[in-house]
């Protein structure tokens, strides 16, 4: 039985992912989130349950990528979409369709699903990544995504809330999510082979400040955690060699 305990958690995952999916097209942003946060949970622990276990499979491994495809893939697609919608007044409106009415520039939002699609499809067939990712893993670039309408939500900081709902700027992020997804930067990887300290020092140090910027700017402060984690993984990579 124990085999299928991690395949029942990534299944877990992609079932949070179809609920997030529901709830970002109906608006509703915080709960979409909720679901997100959850499907990584499990993301993280099926993947440790099966190292533990010792029960690591190929069909895990894809079982795994499909999931991600629609909890991280599909979902901050999503809601970059509808936050591209909500400026949308501000641009010349155009129509794919005089019958459906779709609008041209909030699709943009769709290419991060695009490119996480491309970045999960690159990682299953590269064998190097073990100790390490290339490109910013999609939970991550999810998390990046979904931080936005929350900041909107919880923040009620009228600066940011300017920022963020500018069309510029929900561009430039959507742009710089594709690429930073599928870029061949090093990026450490939050796997512990031990807990001893000085092969981890990198590993620890950053889970310190991540739990200090949660607790001081909240959802703000993901964002700057994605931007300290690239920072950081730069750092490693000049001081390993």
């Amino acid at each position: 039985m124990k085999r299928y305990i991690p395949n029942a958690l990534t299944l877990l995952n992609l079932f949070c992912g179809c609920i997030a999916v529901i709830f970002a097209v109906n608006d509703n942003f915080v709960s979409a989130a909720f679901f997100v946060f959850l499907g990584i949970f499990f993301d993280f622990f099926d993947g440790f349950a099966a190292r533990k276990l010792n029960v690591q499979s190929e069909l895990g491994i894809q079982l795994d990528s499909l999931a991600d495809m629609v909890t991280s893939g599909l979902v901050p697609g999503i809601v970059m979409y509808k936050l591209l919608e909500v400026v949308q007044s501000d641009w010349r409106e155009v129509d794919l369709s005089s019958d459906f009415g779709i609008p041209l520039v909030p699709l943009l939002g769709l290419s991060i699903t695009l490119a996480s699609a491309f970045r999960l499809a690159k990682f299953n067939i590269d064998t190097e990544q073990q100790s390490f990712f290339k490109g910013l893993p999609t939970p991550a670039n999810a998390l990046m995504i979904l931080s936005l309408p929350l900041i909107l939500e919880f923040q009620n900081n009228d600066i940011i809330n300017a920022i963020i709902l500018n069309k510029w700027v929900l561009i430039v992020v959507t742009i710089i999510s594709c690429w930073i997804l599928n870029s061949n930067m090093k990026l450490f990887a939050l796997k512990f082979k031990n807990w001893s300290f000085k092969p981890n020092a990198t590993r620890y140090i950053f889970i310190m400040l991540c739990a200090v910027l949660l607790n001081v700017l909240q959802f703000a402060a993901i964002p700057v955690i994605i931007l300290l984690y690239i920072i950081m993984s730069v750092l490693d990579n000049i001081t390993s060699k």
